[in-house]
C-alpha cells in the first residue's frame, strides 16, 4: 500500500449569485500528496470518505457572505473544498475514541480523504444492520431534524392532521405535497401518506389545502416557505404547530417573496419556531432508540437516488437545488 495518495476534490469557483450552476465547481487532483499517517500527539483523524450528502443548504454557503444573514455553518472560500455531512472509513487515527476500520459520520470535505478533528464525528455501529449510506440521511442529520421537529418542537397527538412518515406512525392524518408526479405518487403509495398533490400544478394553493384537509392543519413541518407558507397559514388550526428547518423556495432569489399571512400567527396563536438539528444533537441517542426498530420491522420506507463518483458531485447537487434527485440523494466516491 502506497504511504501517500493524491487527493480528488470538489472545489468552489468562486462565489454564487442566484441558482447555482454545475460551472461553479470544478473537480481538482489537489497537488500536495496526502500522508496515509497521522502524526503522534496530532489527536486528529484520517478518514477516507464513502458517502456525501447533498442538501439544500450547500447551495446558501455557496453564497459570498452577508453580515445580515446568519448561519451555523461558515460559506464555502472559492478555491477550496466544499463541505458537508458524509460517511467515512478511518484510515489512521491518533484519537483513543477511533480506530482504524470504524466507520463514522459527519462533517467532512468533498475529497477523497480528509483529516478530521474527531469532535463532532460519530462512530457507527456496524453491528446495526443497515447500508452505511443511510447515515448521510435517514440516520444522520436528516433524520434527526425530522425527528426532532416533530417530537421535540410539534408535541404531536394521535389523530392530529399534519406531515410526514413519523406523523403515520403516531396515527396522525398525513398530508404531503411535492413538485412532480412521481414524488407525489411515491408520497402515497409508498410512504402510506393519506394525501398528496403536485404545488407546480395547483392554480390556488389555499384551495388545494382546504380540499385536502378540510379539518385545518394541526402541524406543519416547513422547509420551502414563500407561497406555500402563505397558504397554510390560512389553513392552520388554532394552538397549531410550525417547525420550521428550511425556506427551500427562497435560497436563491434575488428578492425574496412577502409572506402576507403572518398576523395569523397571532390571531391563531400558532407556535412557530425555527431549529436545526444540531440544536438537538443531544437527542440522537433517544432518535436512533425510536427509529432504528421502525426500521428493522419494515414500517420506515427510506429512498436514495446515488450518484457514483466523485466527478459527479456537481452535477448531483445543482440536480439537487432544482428538484431533480427523487429520494435522498447521496454521492458515492469509494467502495466500503
Amino acid at each position: 500500500m502506497e504511504n501517500t495518495v493524491r487527493n480528488k476534490q470538489v472545489i468552489l469557483r468562486d462565489y454564487v449569485k442566484g441558482y447555482p450552476k454545475e460551472s461553479d465547481l470544478m473537480i481538482i487532483t489537489a497537488s500536495d500528496r496526502v500522508e496515509l499517517k497521522v502524526k503522534p500527539g496530532s489527536m486528529v483523524v484520517l478518514v477516507k470518505n464513502l458517502y456525501f450528502s447533498c442538501d439544500p443548504y450547500m447551495g446558501i454557503l455557496m453564497k459570498e457572505p452577508n453580515p445580515s444573514t446568519f448561519t451555523l455553518l461558515d460559506a464555502f472560500v472559492p478555491g477550496k473544498p466544499i463541505s458537508g455531512f458524509g460517511v467515512s472509513e478511518v484510515i489512521d487515527s491518533d484519537d483513543p475514541a477511533f480506530a482504524k476500520g470504524d466507520f463514522v459520520w459527519g462533517m467532512v470535505d468533498w475529497e477523497k480523504y480528509s483529516t478530521i478533528n474527531p469532535i463532532g464525528s460519530f462512530k457507527i455501529d456496524i453491528n446495526i444492520n443497515v447500508p452505511l449510506s443511510y447515515y448521510t440521511g435517514m440516520l444522520g442529520m436528516t433524520g434527526l431534524t425530522a425527528y426532532a421537529g416533530f417530537f421535540e418542537i410539534c408535541s404531536p397527538k394521535k389523530g392530529e392532521t399534519l406531515v410526514g412518515q413519523f406523523a403515520k406512525l403516531m396515527g396522525c392524518y398525513v398530508v404531503g405535497s411535492a413538485g412532480c408526479k412521481q414524488k407525489v405518487d411515491l408520497l402515497v403509495n409508498k410512504f402510506g401518506f393519506d394525501g398528496a398533490f403536485n404545488y407546480k400544478e395547483e392554480p390556488d394553493l389555499d384551495a388545494s389545502l382546504r380540499r385536502c384537509l378540510p379539518q385545518g392543519i394541526d402541524i406543519y413541518f416547513e422547509n420551502v416557505g414563500g407561497k406555500i407558507l402563505d397558504s397554510v397559514l390560512m389553513n392552520m388550526k388554532s394552538y397549531g404547530r410550525i417547525a420550521v428547518c428550511g425556506m427551500i423556495s427562497q435560497y436563491h432569489l434575488e428578492t425574496k417573496e412577502g409572506i402576507q399571512n403572518l398576523p395569523l400567527v397571532i390571531y391563531k396563536k400558532i407556535r412557530m419556531q425555527g431549529f436545526v438539528a444540531l440544536d438537538f444533537i443531544d437527542k440522537f441517542p433517544n432518535f436512533l432508540e425510536f427509529v432504528l426498530p421502525y426500521i428493522k420491522e419494515r414500517k420506515l420506507i427510506y429512498v436514495e437516488d446515488i450518484v457514483e463518483g466523485i466527478e459527479n458531485g456537481p452535477a448531483a447537487l445543482v440536480g439537487l437545488v432544482h428538484g431533480q434527485n427523487v429520494g435522498k440523494q447521496v454521492l458515492k466516491i469509494a467502495r466500503e
